[in-house]
């Protein structure tokens, strides 16, 4: 059976189940579950009788043997025990719980997984499956589950610009369900790029992924999405932590940060003050260069805080973080200083789940200590000004951005030629000196060059669907400055 067929079978069953209230992402957390245990038990009786620390009285086989009332209770006790294990099998099962009230469904949802022998496939084709089911999963707008799926194309591009290397760190503040590990993990596994000794490849297992996840049910599918392609033990530490990375300076550097942290500005966290009334919540912490509930800037202080001196940075951000003035400019123009920024990706509407999101990919090294600033000139690739994309009729692929991997040049980035020019104008790829940067008001890095064709051709009208969802993201990106400016008018 194909990916794709497997995909869609296992999937097909998420409708039924919607039937008795069953979410799309409460149906995925289900999954994750039972086929953990399954390919647990599958490595246990397999040549190499991996031990999977998962307790006799919980594994896979005394839940395949029950059906009814029986199996109900089981499984719910099964999820509470196996929560209270230590490693990787624990923080799966964290606060687990049935979702599936129909014993009869469950059963059989059991079955379905029980026919396959998943441990045989391929770490590509188990990966490519849990993928496909995290995507579709993305796609659910009212689970709000594509605010945790980055498009993977777009990862792809960014990895590929910043060309990991092996018995290298790689971390993630804000790991959603691991999209950058396992497309970091592709890239050291191509023999294209590298061909890894056994060293290597055990570094790449064990030691080389670091991910912090807010949310129990994302960080969970996260590790079964690295298990699934053979990264980490399952009694050894998992390489996710269940944790809300911005509470504390990092206790230990990387080589790599790659993170597309949370839309939306505001903290997911909220805290009771003294008169018992809710607050957003402020991160104290010495080692950021200012103070403030916008959790995108606290993100981007902690990315720079994570790197060690010859670390380098991949981060996807919102416009809000390029243009926004007090804070906002003081965090500029430390970043200019401090790290090394030298290229921004601006990006389209219409290529994230959430809807009406205008964000940016910022590229940075990080410097030894200096009193001169380490930024010397910002190169932008505008790949928004007269570009279309949409979920469904045109997703963003990789070909669209293979032009900015070719000029961003990887392998010798300090060799670069713009695409723009005073004779040619219509060049996307342009640089800016710190210098003419720091001269814009509020140290703006909001910059646009092209010439934006939104002049309405009669001949050439977009789909109405595409434009139906072009007006929305216009609306909801207009309603979102509103907010910001009633916010401020609050404070």
């Amino acid at each position: 059976m194909t990916t794709n067929n497997l995909i869609a079978k296992i999937w097909s069953f998420c409708d039924t189940l919607r039937d008795d209230g069953v979410s799309y992402s409460d149906y995925l957390e289900q999954l994750t579950f039972l086929l953990f245990l399954k390919m647990a038990d599958e490595q246990e009786k397999g040549p190499k009788k991996r031990a999977s620390g998962i307790p006799d009285q919980y594994k896979w086989d005394t839940l395949y043997s029950k059906s009814g009332v029986k199996l109900e209770t089981h499984y719910i006790e099964l999820l509470r025990e196996l929560g209270k294990q230590e490693g990787m099998l624990g923080q799966i099962f964290t606060k687990a719980q049935n979702k599936i009230q129909d014993p009869a469904k469950l059963h059989r949802l059991i079955q379905m997984i029980g026919k396959e022998t998943w441990v045989s496939m391929d770490a590509d084709v188990k990966g490519d499956l849990y993928e496909g089911l995290l995507e579709k999963n993305a796609q659910d707008t009212k689970s709000g589950a594509g605010q945790y799926f980055t498009p993977r194309d777009l990862i792809q591009v960014i990895v590929e610009c910043i060309r990991p290397e092996p018995k290298k760190t790689i971390a993630d503040p804000a790991c959603g369900t691991g999209g950058f590990f396992l497309s970091a993990y592709d890239f050291l596994t191509d023999e294209n790029n590298f061909k890894l000794d056994k060293e290597e490849k055990k570094f790449l297992k064990e030691e080389t992924f670091h991910g912090w996840e807010i949310v129990a049910s994302t960080a969970r599918m996260a590790l079964m999405n690295l298990f699934l392609h053979n990264i980490g033990e399952v009694n050894a530490e998992p390489p996710i932590k269940r944790d809300d990375a911005l509470l504390t300076k990092p206790s230990e550097l990387f080589d790599y940060v790659l993170a597309n942290p949370p839309f939306g500005k505001k903290s997911s966290i909220k805290i009771t003050n003294e008169k018992g009334k809710e607050e957003e919540l402020t991160y104290n912490r010495q080692d950021f260069w200012a103070t403030t509930t916008n959790k995108q800037l606290n993100f981007l202080q902690h990315i720079v805080q994570m790197l060690n001196t010859s670390g380098k940075a991949a981060v996807v951000l919102p416009d809000n973080v390029l243009f926004e003035g007090g804070v906002g400019e003081t965090v500029r123009k430390k970043l200019l200083e401090k790290v090394d920024l030298h290229t921004i990706l601006r990006l389209p509407t219409g290529i994230f789940y959430a809807h009406g999101v205008k964000a940016n990919v910022l590229f940075f090294d990080a410097k030894k200590a200096s009193k001169a600033p380490w930024t010397k000139e910002v190169w932008f690739y505008d790949y928004r000004t007269n570009i279309r994309h949409t979920l469904k009729k045109n997703p963003l692929k990789y070909e669209h951005l293979k032009e900015f991997v070719e000029l961003y040049n990887p392998k010798n980035r300090h060799e670069r030629k713009e695409t723009w020019s005073e004779e040619n104008k219509d060049g996307r790829w342009r640089k800016y000196s710190y210098e003419e940067v720091l001269a814009r008001d509020k140290t703006s890095l909001d910059i646009f060059w092209l010439r934006d064709d939104s002049m309405i051709d009669l001949d050439n009208l977009p789909e109405p669907e595409d434009l139906a969802q072009e007006i929305v993201e216009n609306i909801e990106s207009a309603l979102e400055s509103f907010r910001e400016v009633a916010l401020k008018l609050e404070e």
